[in-house]
């Protein structure tokens, strides 16, 4: 028969390695039940955000995630944008992204009918400036301003 100290003593042995997977620095038994529970509620959010995440990645599998073209002539950009699906206020993102980045807008041809198509030329508006833009980071700041859009649009 087990005896009622080692029943106690195996008590506070799991309480002490709960409150240590818990990160708690209560003392009394209750507190650190009270934060393991708030522990659980934490990876529960957690793990709804990771599963939200992992949604939206699969909503945009190889075939509608935006394909992006950049192409270098002399001092403007060619941008182009494609995905098969409409992808409503996308522009928005895009074009703000381009902002940020100081690029000027000269001539934009855009389709959202049932796909989404953007072709844009774009110029740096300070040309006198020594920071050096290329089509790689053109191209890293449309998939910011996408990956933006991605999670502007998750909220609504």
């Amino acid at each position: 028969m087990v005896s009622r100290e080692q029943k106690r003593a195996a008590k506070q042995k799991k309480l002490q390695l709960l409150r240590s997977i818990t990160n708690s620095l209560a003392h009394d038994n209750a507190s650190i039940i009270l934060d393991a529970s708030n522990y659980i509620k934490d990876l529960k959010q957690r793990v709804e955000k990771l599963n939200q995440d992992v949604a939206t990645a699969a909503s945009f599998t190889s075939q509608n995630f935006p394909t992006i073209r950049v192409e270098e002539q002399e001092n403007d950009f060619l941008i182009k944008v494609f995905t098969a699906r409409n992808c409503q206020g996308l522009l928005v993102f895009i074009l703000e992204a381009f902002e940020e980045l100081g690029l000027e807008v000269l001539q934009a041809r855009v389709s959202t009918s049932d796909s989404f198509l953007l072709e844009a030329i774009a110029t740096r508006e300070n040309k006198e400036a020594d920071d050096h833009i290329d089509d790689q980071v053109v191209k890293q700041v449309v998939l910011q301003g996408i990956q933006k859009w991605i999670e502007v649009s998750e909220q609504e």
